[in-house]
């Protein structure tokens, strides 16, 4: 009985063996043949690949419509909250700059009434050339510029380029259609300015840092972090009052002013142009309107 047992277990195992053998060779043959028909008739599997496509897409379109509206409706909300918020801190800023406005209309009216009180002159007009920054050539030695705008466009050396906040600058060289600016880190800048309240006059130097230096102040004056820095206009190199930033540090050196500019996302200068009185009106005979940054050769007559 035990011997017959073992005849009938081993029975099985050549026909297992046969089996795998023609499952091995029929995977060959399927392969084989969807090569042959792949590589007779691409027009066939595209247009089934195709219909299996458009099979499948509205199944998946069914399943992830769900999952796509949960995610709008939440994006939604976190978006209506987001704008909540900015919304109430733009009435903070609309509310303070009310107050601003108000204040400088004041100001701006005693100013006016004071000037005529004074006899003081208007004020000069300014026109501007906007003008593409094209190249940035700031280094370790050298924090300049260059613009899309030469000599044809107006620009002339010694003009005030002006970025978004502030003053970027000055024109350096000039070209026929591009010029060079020397930005106000550079180590050969150096600005006469005002600083704080107290208008204390000093000098804005540059030593390629990104944070200029106040030089050459009063020995008596003390300056503070967040005092205004602006143009003094002595020299006339630049128009007076031109925004440059405010003091960021002080160390034993003196203080650092950190600029108003964005330097990371400097993309357009103005070059500030500023008609000055002609020289008929100055009792001259040429009919000239020299422009700032022109430079003017005064000469003494020849004794008779």
């Amino acid at each position: 009985m035990h011997n017959r047992a073992q005849s009938v277990a081993r029975i099985p195992t050549p026909l297992r063996a046969w089996a795998q053998r023609l499952g091995v060779t029929f995977l060959l043959l399927c392969a084989f043949g969807l090569t042959i028909v792949s590589r007779s008739d691409q027009g066939t599997i595209q247009q089934a690949r195709i219909a299996l496509t458009d099979a499948v897409a509205p199944i998946l379109a069914a399943i992830s419509s769900p999952i796509s509206t949960v995610e709008d409706a939440v994006n939604a909300v976190s978006e209506l909250s987001h704008l909540r918020a900015e919304n109430a801190a733009l009435r903070a800023d609309n509310a303070r700059l009310a107050g601003w406005y108000q204040q400088a209309e004041t100001l701006k009216a005693e100013n006016l009434v004071l000037r005529r009180m004074l006899n003081v002159p208007d004020q000069t007009e300014y026109r501007y050339v906007t003008a593409q920054v094209i190249a940035d050539v700031r280094g370790p030695f050298l924090h300049s510029v260059v613009i899309q705008a030469g000599q044809a466009d107006g620009a002339v050396i010694g003009l005030p380029a002006l970025g978004e906040q502030g003053l970027a600058g000055r024109v350096a060289q000039v070209g026929e259609r591009a010029s060079r600016v020397l930005l106000i880190t550079d180590i050969n800048s150096r600005i006469p300015v005002l600083v704080g309240d107290g208008r204390e006059r000093a000098i804005l130097a540059g030593d390629n840092s990104p944070f200029p230096r106040l030089v050459f102040g009063s020995q008596d004056i003390e300056f503070m972090p967040g005092d205004r820095v602006v143009t003094s206009g002595h020299g006339g190199l630049f128009p007076r009052g031109l925004s440059i930033g405010t003091v960021e540090s002080l160390d034993d050196k003196g203080a650092r002013v950190l600029p108003s500019v964005d330097w990371a996302h400097m993309e357009y200068l103005r070059l500030l142009q500023s008609q000055l009185p002609s020289f008929e009106q100055l009792g001259g005979a040429a009919d000239v309107s020299p422009m700032v940054g022109d430079r003017l050769t005064l000469s003494a007559a020849a004794p008779r």
